[in-house]
Formats: C-alpha cells, structure tokens, sequence
C-alpha cells in the first residue's frame, strides 16, 4: 500500500454555511490534499465522492488517504479519511485516470441569457455566508424560496477573488447553488449534504478555465426525509465541466429565530 502524507488544513471561516463548512469546500480541500501527496494524482481527476460523518468546524482537519499499489496501470484511487480532533468527519475517494484516445461526445448547452444578461442575486448571509464569496446571475426566472413548481435552479457563477475553474474550484460549485427544493419553498430549512459524488469531465486535462461557469441544480426525487440533486457544471462557452449527484437530509424547519442555531 501507498499512504499519503498526513495534511493538515482549516476552512477558511468565509466559506461557511448553514451547519458547519461548506460540503462542496470541504470535498476540494479533500481533493488537493490527495491529489498532491500520492502518485496517482499526477492524472487528471475522473471522480470524487465524499462522505459527511458530522459537520466539519473550525478545528484543525486532518487528511490521509491510502492506495492500492498499481504499477503501469493508467488509473488509481485514493481512500481518504478527514479527522478533527481524533474524530472522523468526512471519508471518501478520488479516482485518477490518464486521458486516452476516444471519440468525443457532449450534449449541447442550454440556450440562456449569458451572465451579462442576467440579474445580480444576493443569497442571505445568514443562510450561506460562503455565497457572499461569489457573483451571482441567475439567467431564468426560478429564485430560491420563491414558491415555484419546479425544483430546479441555474445560475451564472464566478468566484470574487477570480480563481480559474480548475477541479478543486470545480468541485466547490457543483455544491454552491441551495438546495433544488428551495425552488418549490417559500421557507428555509436545512438540508445538508450526506454524500456528494462529483464526476470531472476531459475539459481539464489541459489545465483550468477562466471565467464564468453556469450552474444548474434539481431534485427528481424527495420523500422520507431524503432528497436527491443533481448539478451541472458548465464553462461560459458551454463546455461541460462536471455531473455531481448529491444525498442530502431534508431536516425539519426550525422554530422561528433560530435559523443560525
């Protein structure tokens, strides 16, 4: 077996949300740790799925990762492990893969208004004060808590500090949208993320891409106190960047004043 060096990391308090760090966040910091501490992560990203044991805080968080021994073969996989104060928070893995000679297939990008035709939205800061990190543009009519018949949301996404969208940024949007249902509510509640598994396309082989991304989040499915999401992550020119599919506990609403609790 091949073991990653043990990182150490804290989240930046900006990219806070409802409960604790921002699941998307989190998963990044996952990825750039393994990516940079075992061989594998010499290829491109394919998958990253992670798993939320408790929310994450302030504290010191802990990533180590081990690998199956593969050699000459043109994939590998890391297991990771994310620890605050002796404490498991996160597990998960990230499957690496050299890019190979194929015939290329994307369905084509929705025909929306573009960022620039697109109104400015703020979310509340006291519902997810990582979004005050970002500049957002919703190019259709459905807005958060609006009372909606569709689960759905899209929105044209940058982030303020202008990062490139590589996968580590990539990873951090399939997540930044609130959850699809708040489409169809006119009240929040929390719905953290229990598993988030995001799929990076071929577009970043070559290195990240700057600009605007279009971000598109829905729910098929919710009952049980459970719901599914399903984002998309695009480039301005239309090029998918990455699927993610995420579970997500549908908590009850919380007695009044007690949102930030």
């Amino acid at each position: 077996m091949s073991t990653t060096t043990d990182t150490e990391t804290r989240v930046d308090p900006a990219w806070w949300s409802w409960e604790g760090a921002h699941g998307g966040h989190v998963a990044a910091l996952a990825l750039t740790a393994v990516r940079d501490r075992f061989p594998g992560g010499a290829h491109p990203v394919r998958t990253l799925t992670t798993h939320y044991l408790a929310p994450v805080d302030g504290s010191p968080l802990h990533f180590s990762g081990t690998a199956p021994a593969a050699p000459g073969r043109r994939t590998a996989t890391c297991v990771f492990t994310g620890h605050q104060n002796g404490t498991p928070v996160v597990l998960g893995s990230a499957l690496f893969g050299a890019r190979r000679q194929d015939v290329p297939y994307a369905q084509p990008a929705p025909r929306l208004p573009g960022p620039e035709d697109s109104p400015l939205l703020r979310l509340p800061a006291e519902l997810s004060p990582f979004s005050q990190q970002l500049e957002i543009r919703p190019p259709t009519a459905d807005r958060p808590l609006a009372g909606g018949e569709r689960a759905e949301l899209a929105a044209w996404i940058r982030f303020l500090d202008g990062r490139p969208l590589d996968a580590a940024a990539v990873v951090t949007l399939t997540d930044v949208l609130p959850p699809a249902l708040y489409a169809v509510w006119d009240t929040p509640r929390p719905v953290p993320t229990a598993e988030l598994t995001v799929h990076l396309t071929d577009v970043l082989d070559e290195g990240a891409v700057d600009g605007w991304a279009l971000v598109t989040i829905r729910t098929e499915h919710a009952g049980g106190g459970w719901a599914v999401d399903d984002s998309v992550v695009r480039a301005a020119d239309g090029r998918l960047l990455a699927l993610a599919r995420q579970s997500r506990v549908v908590r009850p609403q919380p007695a009044a004043g007690t949102v930030n609790s």
